[in-house]
């Protein structure tokens, strides 16, 4: 049930990553709020096989700041490097045509 709730929670932060961090049309809709919940997911497990108790606070706190550095940080790089490419496809297809 711990896995649930911490998931949810993974997925809210990645819909409040959309909603604040920059370049928000170049992640789509659905991109960072499976990736909270996911890595919520994974981070979760791997500190459950490291031997920590569901009802320790240090498991939801590494769990949810994993989660909200991976949404933020993947937010970011994914706005910059998908603008660039939009930058560098706008610069071939004005020198050469849509060929």
């Amino acid at each position: 049930m711990e896995l649930l709730f911490i998931v949810l929670i993974g997925i809210v932060l990645g819909l409040i990553a959309r909603a604040v961090l920059p370049g928000r049309a170049q992640t789509g809709v659905a991109l960072l709020p499976a990736l909270g919940g996911a890595s919520a997911a994974v981070v979760w497990v791997a500190l459950t096989w490291a031997r920590l108790k569901w009802d320790q606070p240090l498991i939801w706190t590494l769990t949810l700041v994993a989660a909200a550095l991976t949404v933020a940080g993947a937010g970011l790089l994914l706005a910059r490097s998908r603008t660039t490419a939009d930058e560098r496809t706008f610069e071939r297809v004005a020198r050469t045509g849509t060929r």
